[in-house]
């Protein structure tokens, strides 16, 4: 995935799976790696329980925890988490810590770095001291059930970590705060754009920067906020851009930057076939092995529900509790910004301009162990604003521009609470009012019960005095700064509407000039359109969702279409076409006629997908790399990095603009125009195709340009190529870089469904395995399920729950 600079910020749920992609397998194995597997079955002694607990798995080596107390279920999740997932686990934590390059060694430096100047640590220090005595307790027990594996198995670690020669160290509570903070800086899609932009500015005047950052596709330019920036020489005047596109390409490969993509939906019962609700819940992650996601199901006196978790995480973050189903999406909120900061070296001490005056930074001394070499020791520079991103970088930012990152704050906050009480409440209404307490992350929150179905977006965001922060303001000019935070009432939230049915897929969901200021980094529409198409039409059931959840239509081709149909298009096209060399007016030709009779569908096997998806990646070439390239400049890559995370520039001109600058190509000395681009796109699809599929055109098939590939821990493949369908704009993403290569980028890395109208309403599925461990049977298992659409019961009732996980059980009993 991704080239070592600002390619993909991908995300989407943040953090993920391919975490373990900084480990590599190096070393000798002298144990047998079955010795890495904790056992299923027999009887387990564990210092820490106070009565036995039974732990089944189902076919897929999902958990059953049963247990008499919530406590000991709470101890026994975190070492099911540990047995599971203790690579993931560890490498998140000193993922979010700034301490990879001590597992990793000195090329993980930057990425270091980057994450101590943001320093997750202070946050989650923050969010753990103001939850509740009760949340503490419960991180407390959990942590315990973690180091009883730690301790169990500190000789017998899964081979991908003990190669690594690191020795974990025992888990904190104040662990599983960070892994939450982690999780919500992840969801920061703006944070990546701001940064690309900067790349950008160093190669367009700020007077184009606002055709390549649209927002959504009926809204202005955001002209206004590239007008903070003229005037500043941006151009080599920022000290360590090179090494922060640096870290935050690596972070990007561990799918940490850039909010991750997720769709989920709620079917009202006047909607429904059974006359009671559904809902519907998938998020998307790279192919990485093992994939963010791990199910588990907890039954105690108090306390039962399933669905799914992040190992690190003592809860349960989406999925059922018999009574209320609950499910989140990423709302793409920009909920921090970035400041540039004038810094002057003032004797022997740094300065930096605020209102006129002249203030002196703030100092915090970092230390870095990368694996193999002599401590680091490093400053941290900071003003009214936040941490310098770039002065982490260990470079002298004298008379440059510092960046400075500011984030809101976690003191008195009770996210930990409010999460923990939404997976307890009994009714949308309980559900709703526990989710408005939730300001530690932005979410787009959907519930259901079996008669109501409701909305609730969380997280905390500022009131900017000016500006809209999609790109960065001057740091000395208090017009831009923050003032306090949009009042949570104002939130975005609904229940039963009158359509019968609630969604988000990353779209927009606030009109401009909303009462707030949620975000300007909205993803594309299309999922959204397409989920309102078919959740608006007729009556739904289980089956419906599950072709909902593997729709490969998209509704790009159609406005696409539109605008080649349009008036003031078809003849300047026609004519544009005819004026190419006559090789390439019949491929021309030929592309158009093809995309004309396109009906939207990307299955794998079709070849006018191929031609279609050709000829998006040949038109973004067309219109901007004379001037952002060549493709292996920083400029290109953040473009193409800025495509994947929110509403592209390439959309944008696809379907207006035409007034834009970037029509012409600047290699010709003639002013080209729209029409003109388009037809050399249309005639570069079909050459394109030659040399990638072949000669014959009507075998040319989408799946055969892109695949899936699922990668482990050192990037080699494990399973695939498999032929792929759908894009970045279909319900069942098979998202790529556009203007970069087909390799798919982004999949729905867990789906599941609730229909109140069954028995037992529950049913997920995985998209690699239960197992982050490669020597565990349940490392790919969940593949082919995924691949053929096949989803597990996850029964709630207990005469159910034999035949689901069957009666072999593992039971932990009290230790001495």
């Amino acid at each position: 995935m991704a080239s070592p600079a600002l390619t993909h910020f991908l995300p989407r749920f943040g953090v993920a799976a391919a975490v373990a992609g900084v480990l590599s397998l190096t070393g000798c194995q002298t144990w047998n790696t079955q010795d890495t597997l904790p056992p299923t079955s027999g009887v387990q002694p564990l210092k820490g329980l106070a009565q036995n607990v039974s732990v089944r798995r189902n076919a897929l080596g999902m958990p059953l925890i049963e247990s008499n107390s919530f406590h000991d279920a709470l101890f026994t999740l975190g070492y099911v988490h540990a047995s599971d997932r203790i690579t993931q686990m560890v490498t998140m934590r000193l993922l979010a810590e700034g301490r990879l390059a001590e597992m990793s060694g000195p090329d993980l430096l930057d990425a270091d770095r980057y994450m101590r100047a943001v320093n997750l640590k202070k946050s989650a220090g923050e969010l753990y001291k103001a939850s509740s005595p009760r949340i503490k307790r419960f991180f407390e027990v959990y942590a315990r059930g973690v180091n009883a594996y730690l301790f169990r198995y500190r000789d017998k670690l899964p081979a991908d970590l003990a190669a690594t020669g690191y020795k974990p160290e025992y888990w904190a509570p104040e662990d599983s705060a960070l892994i939450f903070c982690l999780l919500n800086f992840s969801q920061s899609a703006n944070l990546p754009e701001e940064i690309s932009s900067l790349v950008l500015a160093q190669t367009v005047s700020t007077d184009k920067l606002a055709w390549l950052t649209p927002s959504a596709p009926d809204e202005k330019l955001p002209v206004g906020e590239t007008e903070k920036l003229q005037g500043i020489k941006l151009n080599g005047a920022i000290p360590g851009l090179a090494q922060l596109t640096k870290a935050t390409g690596q972070l990007s490969e561990l799918n940490l930057l850039g909010a991750t993509s997720s769709d989920n939906w709620a079917i009202a019962p006047q909607r429904s076939r059974s006359g009671k609700s559904l809902l519907a819940s998938d998020s998307h992650g790279p192919l990485g092995v093992p994939s963010l996601w791990t199910y588990v199901q907890i039954r105690a006196p108090k306390y039962q529900a399933a669905g799914v978790s992040i190992a690190g995480l003592p809860m349960v973050l989406g999925g059922f509790n018999g009574k209320v189903a609950w499910s989140m999406t990423t709302v793409m909120g920009d909920n921090q910004d970035l400041f540039l900061e004038k810094i002057k070296r003032q004797g022997n001490s740094l300065t930096y301009e605020a209102n006129g005056k002249w203030l002196p930074v703030a100092v915090r001394n970092e230390t870095f162990f990368a694996k193999g070499q002599r401590p680091i020791r490093e400053a941290v520079f900071e003003t009214r604003h936040g941490p310098l991103l770039n002065s982490a970088q260990g470079l002298t930012i004298a008379n440059g521009f510092g960046l400075a990152l500011q984030t809101p704050s976690f003191t008195d906050d009770k996210t930990l609470d409010a999460f923990f009480d939404l997976t307890r409440a009994q009714t949308v209404e309980k559900a709703s009012d526990a989710s408005r307490e939730i300001r530690a992350i932005a979410l787009n929150l959907v519930f259901a019960d079996a008669n109501s179905i409701g909305w609730q977006v969380t997280g905390r965001y500022p009131n900017r005095r000016e500006g809209e922060g999609l790109l960065p303001s001057p740091g000395w000019d208090g017009r831009y700064d923050w003032d306090g935070y949009a009042d949570p009432m104002l939130h975005p939230y609904d229940q039963d509407p009158a359509q019968g049915w609630l969604g988000t897929a990353n779209q927009r969901v606030i009109p401009h000039g909303y009462g707030m200021q949620l975000s300007n980094s909205w993803a594309a529409p299309e999922r959204g359109e397409r989920m309102a198409e078919l959740a608006g039409a007729g009556k739904h059931d289980s089956r419906s969702l599950i072709a909902m959840q593997y729709d490969q239509t998209t509704t790009f081709a159609a406005k696409l279409k539109k605008m080649f149909a349009a008036p003031g298009m078809s003849q300047p096209l026609k004519q544009a076409i005819e004026a190419l060399p006559v090789a390439d007016r019949a491929k021309a030709q030929e592309a158009l006629t093809r995309l004309m009779a396109f009906d939207g569908k990307l299955s794998a096997t079709s070849a006018d997908a191929a031609i279609y998806e050709l000829f998006l990646q040949e038109s973004m070439k067309q219109i901007f790399l004379d001037e952002l390239g060549p493709e292996n400049s920083p400029a290109w890559k953040a473009f193409v990095a800025n495509g994947t995370l929110s509403y592209s520039a390439q959309a944008d001109h696809l379907l207006g603009r035409e007034d834009s600058p970037f029509w012409d190509d600047i290699r010709t000395p003639q002013k080209e125009d729209k029409p003109t681009i388009l037809a050399r796109s249309l005639a570069a699809a079909i050459t394109a195709g030659d040399s990638q599929l072949g000669g014959d055109h009507k075998a040319w098939q989408w799946g055969k340009l892109h695949s899936y590939v699922w990668k482990n821990a050192n990037g080699k493949a494990v399973r695939g190529p498999v032929m792929a369908g759908g894009d970045h704009t279909t319900l069942n993403t098979a998202a790529f870089a556009w203007g970069q290569d087909f390799n798919t980028t982004l999949v729905p890395s867990m789906r599941f469904i609730v229909d109140f109208g069954q028995a037992e309403p529950l049913m997920g599925q995985n998209g690699t395995g239960q197992s982050g461990n490669p020597a565990s049977p349940n490392y790919l298992d969940s593949i082919d399920p995924w691949l053929k659409a096949q989803y597990m019961s996850l029964p709630m009732q207990p005469q159910n729950l034999d035949k689901a996980y069957g009666k072999t059980r593992l039971t932990l009993t009290p230790g001495k």
